[in-house]
C-alpha cells in the first residue's frame, strides 16, 4: 500500500515516519527542496505550557493598534483579500474566552503526546537532535506581566502541568548567573524541552531515506485525480503519482492545496524571523519567552543562540521586511542588556511562514467526500511543537485504529 504525502515538513516527514514504521510504502513530495521551510528556522520549543491558542480576546484589538507599526510583534498586512477577509472574520469569532478555555485541554494532550513521542526518537541509534528536557522560562518586566504569569500558573496546575513555578528576580538570576537581565520575575515551565531544529530534521530525513521513503523535491502538486470518492492519483508539475493513501501537509500553503480537491479551510500565512548566532559570545542556560517583547530565545546545540518572534500575516508574495527583525533584536536588548547584536546582512536572517488556523488549533483528521485523504496543517506557531505527536496521529487515522487522543477539536471542516 503506498502513502503520497504532499509536504516536507516537520508534520509530513513525521506522517512518513509513522506511516513507514506501520508497513506502509510512503512518497514525500514537496514544491521546494527539503532544506529550508519553516520547519527550520523556528526556536525549536517542544512545548506542553503552549496550551493558549493565538486567537485570544484582546489580540484583535491588539493587532489593530500594532497594525501601524512595522516593528510590532502581532502585524496583518492591510490589503483586500477575500481569503484575510473570511480567515479574519473567522480569527476574531474565535478569540473569546470560551474558546480559549475550551482549546487548552486538546493543545495541552497533544503537546505531551507529541513530547512522549520525541523522547522515544532520541533512543534510535544516530538520531541526534540536541533534544533538552529542562524547561522554558518566561520573562516578564512589568506588574501587568507578573499578574498574567499568576493567571497563568493557576491554569497549568489545572491542566496537571504541576511542575511550573514563578520566579523571583533573584531566583531568575541564580538560573542565569552568566548574564543580566532586566526583569522582576519569571514564569518556568518545567515540563517543556526543545531541541535543535536543523538537526531534528537532517537526522530525520536521514532516517527516512535509509527506511526506503522516497523523496520527491521540487515538484509541486497542481491537481488531482479522483473517482467513488476517493483520490487516485497526485498530479504534479512533472508527472502523476498513483495513492492508495494521501496526507496533505503542506503547512502555509495547506488552503491553496485543499482547494485544489474543493476543501475550504481557513488558513492564512504568518510569517516569522529568526536570527542564530553561531559560537555565540553570550551564553543562557534556558529558552526563554520575552512576555511584553513576544520574542523567543532558545540556546542550541551547545554553542548558539536563536533570537525569534512577529507574527506577521501576509502574502507568500510579500517581500520580508528586515526592520521586523530589527525589532526582534531590540526587544533582546531591553531584557538583555549585555547582549550587543546588531541587525545582520539580509542572507543571515532566516524567515518562514507559519501556517495559522482561523482559531489556533491545527487541522488534523479525514475530510467527508474522500476516505483516503488526511490533512494535517494549520499548526501556527507550534508545528514543531507538535510535529511528532501529530504525524501519530496521521497514521492512526490512515490505518483506522484508535486515535492516542480525541482529535474533535481539530476537525478539519469544523469552520464549513
Amino acid at each position: 500500500m503506498n502513502a503520497i504525502i504532499i509536504g516536507g515538513g516537520i508534520i509530513g516527514l513525521s506522517s512518513a515516519f509513522y506511516l513507514q514504521r506501520s508497513g506502509w510504502e510512503v512518497t514525500v513530495i514537496d514544491k521546494g527542496d527539503f532544506l529550508d521551510n519553516c520547519s527550520y528556522g523556528n526556536a525549536g520549543y517542544i512545548s506542553p505550557s503552549h496550551f493558549i491558542p493565538l486567537a485570544t480576546p484582546g489580540i484583535v484589538k491588539k493587532g489593530l493598534k500594532w497594525m501601524w507599526n512595522s516593528k510590532s510583534p502581532f502585524y496583518v498586512q492591510p490589503r483586500l483579500d477575500w481569503n484575510l477577509i473570511n480567515w479574519g472574520l473567522k480569527f476574531m469569532q474565535s478569540a473569546n474566552t470560551k474558546q480559549v478555555e475550551e482549546a487548552a485541554v486538546p493543545l495541552r494532550d497533544i503537546s505531551l503526546l507529541s513530547q512522549q513521542e520525541y523522547e522515544g526518537w532520541t533512543k534510535i541509534p544516530g538520531f541526534d537532535f540536541a533534544y533538552e528536557h529542562k524547561g522554558l522560562l518566561e520573562i516578564f518586566q512589568t506588574q501587568e506581566g507578573a499578574d498574567h504569569a499568576q493567571h497563568i500558573l493557576e491554569k497549568a496546575h489545572q491542566l496537571g502541568l504541576a511542575d511550573t513555578v514563578i520566579l523571583s528576580k533573584e531566583e531568575l538570576s541564580k538560573l542565569e548567573p552568566q548574564t543580566t537581565i532586566n526583569a522582576i520575575g519569571a514564569l518556568w515551565f518545567k515540563c517543556d524541552a526543545h531541541c535543535y531544529p536543523d538537526k531534528l530534521m537532517g537526522s530525520l530525513i536521514s532516517y527516512l531515506r535509509s527506511a526506503g521513503v522516497q523523496f520527491i523535491a521540487n515538484n509541486e502538486v497542481t491537481g488531482f485525480g479522483t473517482g467513488g470518492g476517493k483520490i487516485k492519483k497526485v498530479l504534479t508539475s512533472t508527472g502523476s503519482f498513483e495513492a492508495d493513501e494521501v496526507i496533505i501537509a503542506t503547512g502555509s500553503w495547506g488552503r491553496e492545496t485543499a482547494r485544489l480537491l474543493g476543501i475550504k479551510i481557513p488558513l492564512m500565512p504568518g510569517r516569522g524571523y529568526s536570527v542564530t548566532l553561531e559560537d555565540s559570545p553570550y551564553k543562557i542556560n534556558y529558552p526563554a519567552v520575552l512576555v511584553e517583547g513576544r520574542v523567543a530565545l532558545t540556546p542550541m546545540d551547545g554553542n548558539k543562540i536563536r533570537f525569534g518572534g512577529t507574527m506577521e500575516i501576509t502574502s507568500h508574495q510579500t517581500p520580508p521586511r528586515m526592520n521586523r527583525v530589527q525589532g526582534i533584536l531590540d526587544a533582546v536588548k531591553r531584557y538583555y542588556p549585555e547582549f550587543e547584536v546588531a541587525l545582520p546582512p539580509k542572507e543571515k536572517i532566516w524567515y518562514g511562514y507559519r501556517p495559522c488556523s482561523a482559531d489556533g488549533l491545527p487541522y488534523i483528521g479525514r475530510v467527508k467526500n474522500f476516505a483516503n485523504l488526511a490533512i494535517a496543517t494549520g499548526h501556527s506557531m507550534l508545528g514543531l511543537s507538535l510535529g511528532a505527536g501529530t504525524g501519530k496521529l496521521v497514521s492512526e487515522i490512515v490505518n483506522n485504529r484508535p486515535t492516542s487522543m480525541d482529535i474533535k477539536p481539530f476537525s478539519v471542516e469544523r469552520f464549513s
